[in-house]
């Protein structure tokens, strides 16, 4: 039986066996139409097979599509079919819009697929993720990045054995990788980093507001602590630290500088984790817990604090609030917080720095 297969696009030519003669028309996307719900792609004689395997499909268009997507053998105009008006064009996007995964450019020589026209069903994925990564080779892609919503978590197999791995997952998605040539993975790691902040809130009575918490480990069993959490999405340093406090403790404040910032491994998850300690200046007093979280919260004198037998014990606490001393005595200068727009991508962003010097000339004798 004469196999199924595509025959060059200059040519127009019949499309499949079962398409020939009567069924070539003027419009070729009639055509390919009509080949791609090829009657003998199902058919089988004599115990073989005769479905239109999607890689002899594609190889047979490899030819064409390079001559059409490339300029001098290398430069590739970006995927942009309707840039293509001729007659063989019509049958090629029919073959794009049935097979190849909608899809855009990341910018560094892969795609990203289009999570919102997806195929709706597993087996229309599977020959399409097949025919994507078919082609994307063909046409010198690198990196493919895959989101896979919730309601297409069904995929996820199919994904995997296809060759791509988790990169990271949230609420409401999935995204996998796929790494095309034949040497090792340029693409970028998932978020290595936990982001933590803590506020160190001071009033006129040198008094510093401190929480003890519902949830806490042995080690912290009656300590009062500042109260820290960590950063939500997109969210600045400084109004993180103003959210933790507020919600702990019901105290409104205002920033006034980042004085230190701790950096450790494999906390959790085996991430790394930063935590930084923003000085805070109060703007009203009164204190309504969040009872989901915290246990207690007070006013508590600075000499108090430091005294407890867990500050002392911890090198890094110690450190942390000796620092915070510093900063009060006007010894030590924070970094302040600085809107700035960058001409690398033109969006603003905040550059934490420092612009004062100590105040006091005493300082190295305290």
């Amino acid at each position: 039986m004469e196999s199924c297969s595509l025959v060059d696009t200059a040519a127009a030519a019949t499309l499949c066996p079962s398409t020939a003669g009567g069924r070539r028309r003027g419009r070729a996307g009639s055509s390919a139409a009509r080949f791609l719900s090829c009657p003998s792609s199902s058919s089988k004689e004599n115990g073989v097979s005769a479905a239109c395997s999607i890689g002899r499909m594609l190889s047979g268009v490899r030819s064409a599509a390079r001559r059409k997507l490339f300029r001098n053998e290398h430069e590739w105009l970006g995927g942009n079919w309707s840039e293509f008006t001729g007659g063989d064009a019509h049958w090629w996007t029919a073959l794009e819009n049935n097979f190849v995964l909608e899809a855009s450019e990341d910018g560094y020589g892969g795609v990203l697929v289009d999570a919102d026209r997806l195929p709706t069903d597993q087996a229309a994925f599977a020959r399409s993720l097949a025919a994507s990564l078919s082609y994307w080779k063909s046409v010198g892609k690198k990196g493919v990045w895959l989101k896979l919503p919730v309601d297409r978590s069904e995929f996820v197999p199919i994904a995997v054995k296809e060759g791509f791995k988790y990169h990271h997952a949230e609420e409401a998605y999935l995204m996998l990788t796929y790494w095309i040539p034949d040497e090792p993975s340029l693409l970028p790691a998932n978020a290595s980093h936990q982001v933590g902040v803590g506020g160190f809130v001071i009033n006129d009575q040198m008094e510093v507001l401190v929480v003890q918490e519902k949830f806490r480990g042995f080690a912290l069993d009656g300590v009062w602590k500042i109260p820290t959490g960590f950063i939500q999405a997109s969210e600045e340093l400084y109004t993180g630290a103003i959210r933790e406090v507020k919600e702990e403790t019901g105290v409104d404040t205002e920033f006034v500088d980042v004085v230190a910032f701790r950096h450790a491994h494999n906390v959790a998850f085996q991430k790394s984790d930063l935590f930084f300690m923003c000085m805070l200046r109060p703007v009203s007093s009164a204190i309504k817990i969040d009872e989901t979280e915290i246990q207690a919260a007070k006013w508590m004198p600075l000499e108090e604090l430091v005294k407890q037998p867990f500050i002392q014990e911890d090198h890094m606490f110690q450190k942390i609030m000796d620092i915070c001393i510093q900063r009060l005595r006007k010894c030590y200068c924070g970094l302040t917080a600085h809107n700035l727009v960058s001409k690398f991508d033109g969006r603003a962003s905040t550059l934490y720095y420092n612009v004062d010097e100590p105040e006091d000339v005493n300082c190295d004798a305290a």
